[in-house]
């Protein structure tokens, strides 16, 4: 489970995302948006190095939905991600290879991200150089949107063709009534926004364990 603070208190961030830790989130998502690539503009490596400084063992999943990923590589890598998931729409074939190992030269791992139009096939042609495949459930940029059950099979597809060697992340939508699906089609890594911290404090330990146990 992957809380994204996204979707947190930013005045309380790094208490806000501590306690979804405590309320049974295994790790961070921290989404980082140009404003070109999708319609919105987020955090950068500035959010990274805070919570790394206030959670010094918390995982951080960082998504870069942006033109260039290659110019956030080491800005990232110096304020502590763990990991460093790009998107297909913008590398492909040997260049997403070549990024993917400059990713893990720095000690992160890579991810590879495909978003709802865009075809799997590019995906699993470079799947092999990634720890991580995030198949987004929504179109990106904003979050609260509705889930798309259709990327599914796309999930279907990379858990076929990779088995369990690869962490199978989705995002978009995710919650009580659509994490169920997501597991059962195979992925093991799902990000939930609003549907954690849009929950009173005390009511976000069970809106997880819900969504990881049915």
């Amino acid at each position: 489970m992957a809380p994204s603070i996204l979707a947190a208190d930013f005045a309380r961030m790094a208490d806000d995302a501590s306690n979804a830790i405590e309320a049974g989130g295994d790790l961070l998502h921290l989404d980082v948006m140009d404003g070109h690539f999708v319609p919105n503009l987020t955090m950068g490596s500035d959010m990274c190095r805070c919570l790394r400084r206030a959670l010094p063992d918390v995982f951080l999943d960082v998504h870069l939905m942006v033109e260039d990923p290659e110019m956030f590589l080491e800005p990232l890598a110096e304020a502590g991600a763990s990991h460093f998931t790009f998107h297909i729409e913008r590398l492909q074939g040997d260049d997403a290879r070549r990024l993917a190992d400059r990713v893990r030269d720095t000690g992160m791992s890579a991810g590879i991200c495909v978003n709802p139009p865009t075809p799997i096939e590019p995906v699993l042609e470079v799947a092999e150089a990634f720890e991580l495949v995030l198949v987004m459930s929504v179109n990106p940029g904003f979050g609260g949107q509705a889930f798309m059950p259709e990327v599914l099979d796309k999930v279907r597809a990379v858990r076929s063709a990779e088995g369990d060697r690869i962490r199978v992340q989705m995002d978009g939508g995710v919650g009580l009534d659509t994490a169920s699906r997501c597991i059962e089609a195979g992925a093991d890594v799902l990000v939930a926004g609003s549907s954690v911290f849009g929950r009173p404090r005390e009511d976000r330990p069970g809106a997880i364990s819900h969504m990881i146990v049915f």
